[in-house]
C-alpha cells in the first residue's frame, strides 16, 4: 500500500504538527533550546542508508542560477540580485592596488567580483525565524528578546545542519497530466495522496518532500513564474507536516498557493509550517529532471550558507538516484 507510513506513538510525539494549535507558535518537542524543528527527524542512520543506495555519478542539480534580472521579490520591496566586478585584468594594470607593479599586473590576469541579494533569492531555504505569529517564532522565541538590530539570535540559517536523507517527489503536475498546474491551484491532501498512489512510493517520517507544480517551466519569466502561482494550500501543508516531513520544498516561488485562499492570513502556509509545525521550507527547487526521469525517490543532499541569524539562505540541493 502506498501513502504515508504508519506513525508510532513514539514518533508521533516528535512531530510538532500533531500538537499544533491554530495560529499559535508551537513549543518544540525537542526542548526549549531547539532551533531547527523537524530537521531533528533527520538521523545519521537514515543519511547513511540513503547515501549507501545513491548513484553519485548520476547526481541531479536541483538549483537555479543566480543572475541579474532573475525573478525575485522586488515587488515586496526587496533588493534584486546584483553582481559587479571589483577587479578586472585591465583595471588592475591601471589601478595597481596590489602595489605589484605594471609588469606583474600585466602577467597576472586578476578578476574578482561581488554580489548583493535578498537572502530569499534563487534556490534557498526558509528558516524557522522567517514567519511566526504576533512577534513570536518557533518554540516561543520572541522579537522582543531574540531579535537584535541586525539579525535574529535564534533559528538562523547558521543553525541548519546538512540535509541528507531520503527524498520523495510529489509530482502533482504529472498526476493531473499537465505541464503546469493552473494559476493559483491549491495542492491539498488528495493531490499528495494521489501522487504516492500513482508513483508507487511511501512517505516516511524524516523524509524530505519535494512538491512539483510544473511552475519551473515558466522560469525565468519574472511575471509568469511568480504571480498567481500554484502551490500547497493549508490542508496539503498540514498533511505533509503530520506525515513527518523534515523539510518541504517546491518548484515555485513561495511553496504555497499564491494568493492564499485565506482572507485573514496572506502567508497561511508559511506561518503554519514555520510557526506551528516547525518544518523548514525550500523554494525554487528545480524538479523538472526528476519528473522527466520518473525519479520519485532518491538520496537528497543539500546544505545552505551559514549566514548567522538569517531568515533564509541560498542552497544547492542534489538528488541522487537509488541504485537498488
Amino acid at each position: 500500500m502506498c501513502g504515508p507510513e504508519i506513525i508510532t506513538d513514539e514518533v508521533r510525539k516528535k512531530i510538532a504538527a500533531h500538537a499544533a494549535r491554530f495560529r499559535e507558535v508551537t513549543r518544540s518537542p525537542f526542548g526549549a533550546d531547539d532551533e531547527i524543528g523537524m530537521l531533528n527527524l533527520l538521523s545519521p542512520e537514515a543519511a547513511r542508508r540513503a547515501v549507501a543506495r545513491a548513484d553519485a555519478g548520476a547526481a541531479i542539480d536541483l538549483s537555479v542560477d543566480l543572475f541579474m534580472g532573475m525573478p525575485s521579490w522586488t515587488k515586496a520591496g526587496d533588493p534584486p540580485f546584483q553582481q559587479w566586478m571589483t577587479h578586472t585584468p585591465g583595471g588592475t594594470v591601471l589601478d595597481d592596488l596590489t602595489g605589484a607593479g605594471r609588469v606583474q599586473n600585466e602577467l597576472v590576469a586578476y578578476s574578482g567580483d561581488a554580489m548583493s541579494m535578498y537572502t530569499h533569492t534563487g534556490t534557498h531555504i526558509d528558516t524557522l525565524n522567517h514567519f511566526g505569529y504576533r512577534g513570536e517564532i518557533w518554540n516561543g522565541f520572541s522579537a522582543e528578546q531574540h531579535l537584535s538590530s541586525r539579525h535574529w539570535l535564534k533559528c538562523g540559517a547558521d543553525k541548519v545542519p546538512p540535509i541528507i536523507g531520503r527524498g520523495v517527489l510529489f509530482d502533482v503536475a504529472a498526476l493531473h497530466a499537465v505541464e503546469m498546474l493552473p494559476d493559483n491551484y491549491g495542492i491539498g491532501a488528495a493531490d499528495l495522496q494521489g501522487c504516492l498512489q500513482r508513483q508507487g512510493v511511501t512517505f516516511n517520517p524524516g523524509d524530505i518532500a519535494l512538491v512539483r507544480t510544473g511552475r519551473m517551466s515558466q522560469w525565468p519569466d519574472p511575471t509568469r513564474y511568480i504571480d498567481n502561482s500554484p502551490g500547497l494550500n493549508l490542508e496539503g501543508a498540514r498533511w505533509l507536516a503530520e506525515a513527518g516531513a523534515s523539510v518541504i520544498g517546491g518548484d515555485n516561488s513561495a511553496l504555497e498557493q499564491m494568493p492564499a485562499d485565506d482572507e485573514e492570513n496572506w502567508q497561511v502556509v508559511h506561518t503554519y509550517l514555520l510557526g506551528e509545525a516547525g518544518v523548514p521550507m525550500m523554494e525554487l527547487v528545480d524538479c523538472q529532471q526528476l519528473s522527466a526521469d520518473g525519479l520519485f525517490e532518491f538520496a537528497f543532499v543539500g546544505a545552505c550558507l551559514k549566514i548567522r541569524g538569517a531568515t533564509g539562505a541560498p542552497m544547492r540541493p542534489l538528488a541522487m538516484p537509488f541504485t537498488a
